[in-house]
């Protein structure tokens, strides 16, 4: 079996990547050791071609158009070459793209195309209460139109997307994004004993604002508590900076807390692990998430984590249980939840024994492998 990626975002040194780059490498990586041949084929973070095998995974970073304008068309022209390519050296049996991917792929006959739901513009649209961007709008109901099949990361994705879009009567599995819960482990006498950490790219749907305005509030109660904040800056449409704005705006608002708080910018995929491993508290309070990885793969290393509870937040969390739930708009309540792991020690204990147990489970590797891969083979089954 052969599986071909269609994603911009795979990892790459010394350049940011999403949650999807994040998601695809894992998921890849794993494959190539069940002897699944995998390749992914994006446009590169800069103006040449590049291709590389990584852990057994063939990718291709094609150059990225300059035509203003028409970048679309000549990127997209540029995949699928490259995917026809691929296609006859070494027969391609599933393509998967994220929600606006296929809008210009040409469909080969022998190929089954999936989407899956990472989380598309027609769903952060409704979670941002924002109008629809007519040009996206557009690729992505194209691209639902190419799909042969769907996989939904969270329930509340699947319900949310079918609100707005189609899936055309054609197959829709529920396969969580996995987790790497031998790469996210427990590291032994690294935690502090005041330090609150959020990780993820730092933008208003985040919740990293509010994070920001609930800080003041820990610390009354915890004078000693330091914020870092690890993540690749967000932009305005008018190139404005977002970390700019939190410094100007809200960081001055704070007085003196604000010493306390530390942008540390991206990190890469190998360093996140030592971010969280030095963590009393991992915070994400996102407005709306897919799935979201952050949240498991701190749980998974046994440490306190705030969810969002909108969205699938308590799919992934039991509050109390395995983390804490919150309100991620009300800075209060983020204080009250943080503040709540500093002063029960004991129950935080449990809670985190009970998260990596929990992630196991539900997230682990194998497991979701497995339902991948039957997932792939029913496609390509039905086919014969």
């Amino acid at each position: 079996m052969h599986i071909c990626f269609l994603t911009n975002e795979f990892p790459k040194e010394g350049f940011p990547h999403g949650g999807i780059g994040s998601f695809v490498k894992t998921l890849a990586i794993t494959l190539v050791k069940n002897n699944i041949k995998v390749s992914v084929v994006g446009i590169n973070y800069t103006s040449k071609t590049e291709n590389e095998i990584v852990d057994g995974i063939n990718i291709y970073r094609l150059k990225k158009s300059s035509v203003k304008g028409l970048s679309w068309y000549f990127n997209s022209k540029a995949v699928n070459k490259k995917i026809s390519q691929i296609h006859k050296e070494n027969p391609i049996h599933i393509i998967e793209s994220s929600e606006l991917g296929l809008a210009f792929i040409s469909k080969i006959k022998d190929i089954k195309y999936i989407i899956r739901l990472h989380g598309g513009h027609h769903f952060f649209a409704e979670s941002e209460n924002r109008k629809i961007n007519k040009w996206k709008g557009f690729q992505e109901k194209r691209s639902f139109s190419k799909a042969d099949a769907f996989i939904a990361v969270s329930q509340y994705v699947k319900k949310h997307t079918e609100k707005y879009l189609s899936y055309n009567n054609k197959p829709v599995a529920y396969i969580s994004n996995p987790i790497d819960t031998d790469f996210f482990k427990p590291i032994v006498k690294n935690e502090s004993d005041n330090k609150i950490v959020f990780a993820g790219t730092v933008c208003e749907k985040k919740g990293i604002r509010q994070l920001i305005q609930a800080f003041p509030l820990v610390k009354k109660e915890i004078p000693n508590a330091v914020l870092e904040i690890y993540g690749r800056d967000w932009f305005f449409a008018d190139g404005t900076s977002y970390i700019k704005m939190l410094t100007e705006k809200e960081l001055s608002k704070i007085g003196n807390v604000a010493e306390d708080i530390y942008f540390k910018g991206a990190i890469s995929f190998n360093e996140i692990p030592n971010a969280y491993a030095q963590a009393t508290v991992c915070v994400f309070p996102s407005h709306m998430e897919t799935q979201g990885l952050v949240a498991p793969e701190a749980m998974s290393m046994e440490k306190a984590v705030v969810f969002t509870k909108l969205g699938p937040g308590p799919e992934a969390v039991e509050d109390y249980k395995t983390g804490l739930l919150c309100d991620p708009y009300n800075p209060e309540d983020i204080a009250e939840k943080i503040i709540w792991f500093f002063s029960n020690k004991e129950k935080k204990e449990i809670i985190e024994k009970s998260a990596r147990k929990f992630v196991v489970q539900k997230y682990g590797l194998n497991t979701i492998i497995d339902q991948n891969i039957v997932f792939y083979k029913s496609l390509i089954k039905s086919e014969d």
